[in-house]
């Protein structure tokens, strides 16, 4: 650990130990340490740094047992750490000092009015837009952040952005993929100030299917940095942009994306229902968990479409120039789910609505039928909506999953004959890569060798964060289930809130649980209903209803039900009750 002048670690007793080296062995502190050094015992999270003296304290990032300090505790769990190592540090110090924005090769297109649109305290911005008519279509440029001009294989900047492989994202905590100098500053497409860009230009027509797409790289210049609810109040009321320059273009933005989004149904693509829950953590003490619930604005939609539409046409940029000598492309692909898959959610819906006394042409899907348009007609509201919010969740899992792959392939998801991941360049080592193909084919420039066995790294790293990330989040998602709980725990038994949800799916051994506030779910489990009923509990043959062994129902799919904490078991799981006099 002395060949690294900073690290993030959790103080001990005089001393700190760093939290992301399997092998680390605690460092003495230097004396005269700051108040935070002289509370050691507290075993805080901290920012050590080496200077003439020792080991000193450099800040706190997080108090002992708090909830950011619980994240920190997940990302080492999986040695995701947030401080990079000195030679990269050395690389980007270079980088910055020579950033390549005035490049003479860079097509100049700052006269447009670019934005970036993105979340309330975005910090990478790695995609902005400008639109103009064109004829009885659009004109949708779509500028991406330029990171392979920076992040170039064979420097220890693009080796530990292997090696990390995505950032990864917890409450209150984020490990980024390249570092912040990087991510947040110079390839970031920062408001007011010039930045390298991969820009697709892309020709609209008035059907909403893409005609032409021509790829270039450029010099660029966000005129503001603009939120979703800002463009949403300038569609929807008219509100003033911070940038009135780009007022002609952003109204033009739902038009396109209106119809990009008719385009996408009429190639089947599925639309499922999905609320967007966020788990953040607050920015005062005791900074608790917070939990998040919002349905996707039109806005979003209407971005997501032109960035799927920049993933698909360079997914067909590098599939139509596919060889050994110029490219090396790598694709996500997306099998359609299997007929099995697909015949297993017919006989499920049909005993849904069987069981749910539910009749009428809205209930009724079977194979071969659009499935997309059966999902979009059910409702929204009530009783039939929380049956309705299930099917959908149903319908999700008849999906395989998406896999980065070498050989081109359909991505059902998107309902493209082919697709790549160019539109997240700063937070994936596959967008650093296939931007490198793209620019490397567009200068007729002749790849490595080394670049056979280096796709073939990236593919395998790219499928295994997807994973891990997955698996962070499950660990963040049961800490927040453990700081609700538990507080409901520490009440009288009687007096511990009953919490209403929907069954969103059973399985002989649990029933999953969607919580209306807060939206989050929760496991709860056949082994523990059955001390509270005293009696055997397993799956109804049709596999839609949890009942007794004499036939009586305890939950069905799309049900109302309202748990509530009872203990916590030998595993350390929880133990919930389901009110047996509630509805459903």
């Amino acid at each position: 650990m002395n060949d690294r002048p900073t690290f993030v670690g959790e103080l001990l007793d005089g001393q700190a130990r760093d939290l992301f080296k399997a092998d680390a062995q605690p460092v003495k502190l230097a004396g005269g340490q700051p108040r935070q050094a002289q509370e050691a015992a507290r075993r805080s999270i901290v920012r050590v740094h080496r200077d003439a003296d020792g080991w000193r304290v450099k800040d706190v990032l997080a108090e002992r047992g708090s909830p950011l300090a619980k994240m920190y505790g997940v990302a080492a769990d999986h040695m995701l750490d947030p401080m990079f190592p000195p030679a990269v540090e050395q690389e980007v110090s270079e980088l910055m000092a020579d950033p390549g924005i005035d490049a003479p090769d860079l097509e100049d297109l700052r006269h447009l009015p670019f934005v970036t649109i993105d979340g309330p305290g975005t910090r990478d911005l790695d995609q902005a837009l400008h639109i103009a008519r064109d004829g009885d279509g659009w004109l949708v440029r779509y500028a991406l952040a330029d990171p392979s001009w920076y992040v170039k294989p064979g420097t220890a900047l693009f080796d530990e952005a292997l090696r990390r492989g995505a950032t990864f994202y917890l409450p209150g905590l984020a490990i980024p993929m390249l570092p912040r100098q990087l991510s947040e500053g110079i390839v970031s497409l920062n408001e007011n100030v010039d930045r390298r860009a991969m820009v697709f230009v892309m020709r609209v027509g008035k059907q909403g299917k893409c005609e032409r797409t021509d790829i270039v790289r450029a010099r660029v210049r966000s005129y503001a940095q603009l939120t979703f609810q800002q463009v949403q109040d300038f569609i929807d009321n008219g509100t003033a942009l911070p940038a009135r320059e780009a007022e002609p273009s952003i109204s033009l933005l739902a038009d396109v994306g209106r119809v990009r989004m008719e385009d996408a149904a009429e190639r089947n693509v599925i639309h499922y229902r999905r609320s967007e829950t966020e788990v953040k953590l607050e920015t005062q003490p005791p900074m608790s968990f917070v939990i998040e619930l919002g349905m996707r604005s039109d806005v979003e939609r209407y971005n997501e479409q032109l960035s799927l539409m920049c993933n698909v046409e360079g997914a067909r940029f590098l599939r139509h120039h596919h060889d050994t000598e110029l490219v090396q492309p790598i694709y996500r692909v997306h099998p359609q789910p299997s007929a099995e898959r697909l015949g297993e959610l017919e006989d499920l819906l049909a005993a849904l609505a069987s069981r749910h006394e539910l009749t009428g042409d809205r209930w009724t899907w079977s194979t071969g039928g659009d499935l997309g348009q059966f999902l979009r007609r059910l409702p929204k509201d009530g009783r039939e909506g929380r049956i309705a919010n299930a099917i959908h969740r149903q319908a999700v899992l008849t999906n395989v999953r998406s896999t980065f792959s070498e050989a081109p392939g359909r991505h059902y998801g998107v309902g493209a004959d082919v697709y790549a991941r160019f539109s997240a360049p700063m937070r994936e080592i596959v967008g650093v890569f296939v931007h490198k193909e793209a620019f490397e084919k567009l200068g007729a420039k002749a790849v490595h060798e080394d670049d056979l066995a280096l796709r073939s790294q990236i593919v395998k790293r790219a499928n295994e964060v997807k994973a891990l990330q997955k698996t962070i989040t499950k660990q963040a998602n049961l800490l927040v289930l453990d700081e609700l709980f538990e507080a409901d725990r520490q009440r009288r038994r009687d007096d511990r809130p009953w919490r209403r949800g929907t069954v969103m799916g059973l399985t002989r051994g649990k029933a999953h649980v969607m919580l209306d506030d807060p939206s989050i779910e929760l496991k709860v489990y056949t082994r523990h209903l059955e001390k509270q009923y005293g009696c055997h509990i397993d799956l109804s043959k049709d596999g839609v209803q949890l009942e007794t062994t004499n036939g009586k129902s305890i939950c069905c799919i799309g049900d109302e039900i309202s748990v509530r904490v009872y203990e916590r078991d030998k595993g350390n799981r929880w133990v919930l009750s389901i009110d047996e006099g509630a509805e459903g």
